[in-house]
């Protein structure tokens, strides 16, 4: 057995595979960046995954993603740098991402190269979950067995009205606890006429949230949102830039309709900012994001202590994780995006979606998912 650093008998980072894949969307989507013609329309997401092997013959899977550009140049940094992982004890994972991060540290310490590297530190938490024979988030420490879950795959702006009211009833006959829809558009009439229809459909049988993608400039986002407030939104999201901090703070100090924001954060330190300037009553922090689960950990820290709620955005498949083990009570979104990459499927029952109950992330890379590879290497 090789030794790593962590002393006499210790286990050894022995391999780390990557491999940049390519998923294909069942339909094509568009938000208001599409509207405002600041994106084209998304077919498909890319997705950086990071297997990890030990000398003890552990197995640890991680990944990241990138939506329009940026998957490659990720894929591309993580293999520069994920020599520094290898023959460390796979449990230091302090240790490992400060290697990781030290290795690349020319190119930042936000944005792609953090993203990059998360693959590997989600990994080396799967792997420490499986070696204690626990789900992650019995590994992390769980507040709730299930979370609550929330649809936001059925209401985007290419879609007509008549189909996003028959994704409504779909969605809560599936079990879902809350509706999403996108506005945005140019026309606020046509963004009232949507909300209301939708609010209308759902009659109060479950909360609905909407989603601006940050395309409203402050004025007008106080104006739309104070013309929102008859429909007692959950929340409103990304009603302006999500680095603007000030124009979020006074958002939401301004509107009963809580703010949501934090998904385009790629640092603790932009994260951190946003909650102490209170620039949302619910975080969105996004682990891949971030940088993996140890800087999420970090902020989800930084917003229990400011006694704010969170909604992690994207990623079910981990973000049900660590939702379970924050203190709070808390969301993930449903999105079925990366669904063709597993094997398992998430159980959903009563508006809330229960915990895996197989050690680590409880996933499999499916078959199917090895098609869609455009680069791979093995680090070793």
């Amino acid at each position: 057995m090789t030794t790593g650093l962590g002393g006499p008998g210790a286990d050894a980072v022995e391999s780390i595979e990557l491999a940049i894949l390519s998923v294909p969307l069942a339909r094509p989507m568009s938000d208001a960046k599409v509207l405002t013609g600041r994106q084209s329309p998304m077919a498909e997401i890319s997705v950086l995954l990071a297997e990890v092997r030990t000398a003890d013959g552990l197995y640890g899977l991680g990944f990241s993603y990138s939506t329009r550009a940026g998957g490659p140049a990720q894929y591309a940094h993580a293999a520069e740098v994920a020599h520094a992982a290898l023959g460390q004890d796979p449990s230091d994972i302090g240790r490992i991402g400060a290697r990781l991060l030290w290795g690349g540290a020319a190119a930042g310490r936000g944005g792609l190269a953090m993203q990059a590297i998360a693959a590997v530190d989600i990994a080396l938490f799967d792997v420490k979950a499986r070696r204690a024979g626990l789900p992650l988030a019995k590994l992390l420490g769980v507040h709730r067995d299930s979370v609550r879950v929330y649809d936001t795959s059925g209401g985007y702006l290419n879609a007509p009205v008549g189909e996003v009211l028959d994704n409504v009833d779909r969605s809560i006959e599936a079990g879902l606890g809350g509706i999403k829809i996108k506005v945005g558009h140019p026309d606020m009439a046509t963004d009232l006429h949507r909300v209301r229809a939708v609010h209308e459909r759902i009659a109060g049988r479950v909360p609905l949230m909407v989603d601006a993608n940050q395309q409203w400039d402050r004025t007008t986002a106080l104006q739309r949102g104070r013309q929102l407030e008859e429909f007692g939104l959950a929340w409103i999201e990304e009603p302006v830039d999500a680095h603007d901090f000030e124009g979020l703070a006074n958002l939401a100090a301004r509107l009963d309709t809580p703010i949501a924001s934090g998904e385009m954060l790629s640092s603790v330190a932009d994260a951190s900012r946003l909650i102490e300037q209170r620039g949302a009553d619910i975080v969105q922090a996004d682990a891949p994001r971030l940088g993996g689960i140890s800087p999420y950990l970090r902020v989800a820290e930084l917003a229990d202590h400011a006694h704010l709620d969170m909604a992690p955005h994207f990623v079910m498949e981990l973000h049900l994780h660590l939702a379970a083990a924050y203190p709070r009570e808390t969301w993930v979104e449903h999105f079925d995006w990366l669904t063709p990459l597993f094997d398992e499927r998430r159980e959903i029952r009563n508006g809330r979606m229960l915990l895996p109950t197989a050690p680590g992330l409880g996933l499999t890379v499916s078959r199917a998912a090895r098609r869609w590879v455009t680069e791979r290497v093995v680090v070793r």
